[in-house]
């Protein structure tokens, strides 16, 4: 169950990372509550986990899962570019969590 919670967790980095990115310096609302909320559940998730997974482990997958996805939804998105070296450095993070 931990590890389910702490890969969800990561997801919700993502999510409270990229909402910051669009709340222009926390001055739009919509942006700022998905913010917040994302931030609590994604931090609540993660000490969750850390109950009976290592911290060092827990928070290497927890940032690993969350700025993977940033990227990649920002790539797909068309707020960052793609490049093949980006992609691989990406593969990379994500061959060292797992």
């Amino acid at each position: 169950m931990a590890w389910l919670v702490l890969v969800i967790s990561g997801v919700l980095e993502a999510v409270w990372a990229t909402a910051l990115g669009r709340s222009e310096g926390l001055t739009r609302v919509v942006p700022t509550v998905v913010f917040a909320a994302g931030l609590v559940l994604s931090m609540a998730g993660l000490a969750y986990s850390m109950r009976t997974l290592p911290t060092g482990t827990s928070y290497a997958v927890w940032v690993g899962i969350g700025a993977t996805l940033t990227v990649v939804y920002a790539m797909l998105t068309g707020q960052e570019p793609f490049s093949l070296l980006k992609a691989l450095f990406l593969a990379l993070i994500i061959g060292g969590v797992v």
